[in-house]
């Protein structure tokens, strides 16, 4: 992709965007791994728990990643903003 100038701010929003989606998707799956989404066992939610615990632990990546997370989204987007400058 060839940009001629500096990133006009819409497109700086939409890189920003895709970076924070981008630490929303990673942060979901480590809080999978970390058995984030998992019924707490006997006296869980039961199926309904199930059924809902990966949109839960997406929900809650997505709120990190737009609080500032791990910092991966702003190592992401100040990436894109420099490959995007070349």
């Amino acid at each position: 992709m060839e940009i001629n100038g500096p990133l006009a701010p819409d497109g700086r929003a939409s890189l920003r965007s895709a970076a924070v989606a981008l630490e929303a998707s990673f942060l979901t799956e480590m809080l999978r791994a970390a058995g984030f989404s998992e019924s707490r066992g006997t006296f869980g939610g039961g199926i309904g728990e199930d059924q809902f615990a990966s949109m839960l632990a997406r929900e809650h990546a997505h709120a990190l990643a737009e609080a500032g997370g791990i910092g991966l989204a702003e190592s992401i987007f100040q990436s894109l903003v420099r490959s995007s400058d070349d």
